[in-house]
């Protein structure tokens, strides 16, 4: 098997110095192996994309009925949701402007210290 792998190490070194390749080591000569498998040949590879359609603008009753369609799908919270959601939000407000505040604070008065 070692004998096998070296023979065509060599063979496939002799075709890359003929060809003017630089010389790799097996897995980048695999890899491009790979990658060349895997690209496209022939006329499909000369394909161009289509054209992109030209889409007819919407009129605005159009849209409007649209936005109301979507809008009867959204899942809307009940009142007791908001409720607790605003509560919640407001409390971590508070908190974060106080654990602010008082870090603002205490940093202010020990460099204040520092300088006096």
């Amino acid at each position: 098997m070692a004998f096998r792998d070296q023979r065509n190490e060599e063979e496939e070194s002799q075709q890359g110095q003929a060809s003017g390749e630089v010389a790799g080591n097996r897995a980048m000569r695999r890899m491009q192996r790979r990658e060349e498998s895997r690209r496209p040949t022939g006329p499909e590879q000369r394909r161009r994309p289509a054209p992109p359609t030209k889409r007819e603008r919407t009129s605005p009753r159009e849209f409007s009925r649209e936005v109301r369609a979507e809008l009867r799908k959204v899942a809307w919270p009940s009142r007791s949701e908001v409720v607790n959601s605003t509560i919640i939000v407001l409390i971590a407000v508070i908190f974060l402007t106080t654990l602010i505040f008082g870090y603002d604070f205490a940093f202010g008065k020990f460099v204040l210290f520092l300088y006096d």
